[in-house]
């Protein structure tokens, strides 16, 4: 299987409401945005969709649970590594995500900053620490 590119979903509870809070987040427009979908580029082939929770629960029958009965349940985490985590942890919280965990120097080596989206989502904002020159 060769993949050519790669979209995650999130189900969401009012695709308005998030499309207005990843745009602010993301700090860019969407590529699609038309009821039942809107999908950010990330880059490297990497696609953000949106997708209300009637809309997939129409999709995938009754054999699951509705979305809805997870909302506000962690239920996936966005990791997006950026420039400069501790601003973008801000500036998501300034559009209404709900602050989880501050930036701070994690166990893996990056620096990482953990929020909730409108519908519970996690949303982590990460950089990698800054390199020191070794003498020599």
């Amino acid at each position: 299987m060769r993949i050519r590119s790669v979209e995650v979903i999130l189900y969401v509870a009012d695709q308005a409401r998030s499309a207005r809070f990843y745009r602010e987040v993301l700090g860019r427009e969407p590529v699609l945005d038309v009821p039942g979908m809107t999908e950010f580029a990330l880059g490297g082939g990497t696609k953000l969709g949106l997708m209300p929770d009637d809309g997939i629960a129409a999709l995938l029958g009754p054999r699951l649970p509705h979305p809805s009965d997870g909302t506000g349940i962690p239920r996936c985490e966005l990791y997006l590594v950026v420039a400069d985590a501790r601003a973008a942890h801000a500036g998501a919280v300034a559009a209404g995500a709900l602050a989880v965990s501050e930036v701070a120097a994690r166990s893996w080596g990056d620096e990482a900053g953990y929020v909730a989206d409108p519908d519970g989502h996690v949303v982590a904002f990460a950089q990698e620490p800054p390199t020191v020159p070794i003498p020599g």
